[in-house]
């Protein structure tokens, strides 16, 4: 009967044991660290992975060391020209002081709830500042970085540090889009027949200078022509007058030759002639 006391009470405090060691060890991944509780109270706080113990009666809270996302609701966000848009967007972020964000917001989902306004409130603040077509440009990311700077002043009580934030898109509310973009499509359309009608008048004035160019150009090279004949013309003459002076039957022989090959081009040219014209000298 005592043998079976004692193997019972063995028992049951090997159970004890084993409970209250179970209960004094914890893991930390490597991922991860550690805030070790006693009633509720951070008693410490460990950040190297491995086996660690505690009291039996106290609590371990964990948290996350890896860059978290936050995936947050449409917002409707007033541009700066007065455009409505519908605007998503992710925040990236991580802890960086476990026992501030403990003392603070306590856990991953109340943080989340806190963090949907400011992200509204930031992007509302930078948002209205700026022109739609803005958004499109790569002035764009100049824009994310200003939402993330004012997110981050906003959020530095709460022990994390926002890493980035992300536009993932901005476009107008879809009751209204149809409006808009036909609105839109009439002012690029008007815009296009301003640009194509300056187009048709800056290129009729380059059409007339170039003309005026052209006539201009043409008439200094046909008076110079003129001047250059004239002045062959001139310098035939005297070299003929030269040669005419030179030997004078000679000169009116090549001449009449010269007749007789422009006059009698082909083999059927006839002539209707006296016998004695003066033309017909050279042929007798």
């Amino acid at each position: 009967m005592e043998n079976k006391l004692r193997n019972r009470f063995l028992t049951g405090a090997g159970i004890l044991a084993l409970l209250l060691v179970y209960s004094s060890v914890f893991i930390v991944n490597q991922t991860e660290t550690a805030i070790v509780l006693q009633f509720k109270k951070p008693t410490q706080m460990v950040t190297k992975p491995g086996l660690n113990l505690k009291a039996p009666w106290e609590d371990v809270t964990y948290f996350d060391k890896r860059i978290l996302d936050y995936d947050a609701s449409s917002k409707t966000i007033i541009a700066g020209d007065l455009k409505r848009l519908e605007v998503d967007a992710y925040v990236k972020y991580q802890i960086g002081d476990p026992l501030k964000f403990l003392q603070t917001v306590r856990t991953k989902s109340n943080l989340e709830g806190n963090l949907d306004p400011i992200l509204e409130s930031s992007m509302r603040k930078v948002i209205s500042e700026v022109p739609l077509n803005t958004l499109l440009t790569t002035k764009r990311d100049e824009i994310m970085d200003d939402i993330k700077t004012a997110m981050g002043l906003k959020t530095k009580g709460y022990g994390i540090e926002v890493v980035d934030v992300r536009i993932v898109r901005a476009d107008f509310p879809e009751k209204n889009r149809n409006d808009i973009y036909l609105r839109m499509k009439s002012e690029r359309e008007r815009e296009a027949k301003t640009l194509r009608a300056k187009g048709a008048e800056e290129a009729t004035k380059i059409q007339a200078t170039a003309d005026r160019e052209r006539t201009r150009i043409i008439s200094e090279a046909q008076a110079k022509a003129q001047e250059i004949k004239g002045e062959g013309d001139s310098e035939a003459g005297k070299i003929y007058a030269d040669a005419f002076g030179h030997d004078p039957e000679f000169f009116k022989f090549y001449r009449s030759m010269e007749a007789y090959k422009d006059t009698m081009k082909k083999e059927n040219t006839s002539l209707v002639l006296s016998p004695n014209s003066e033309f017909l000298k050279y042929l007798k």
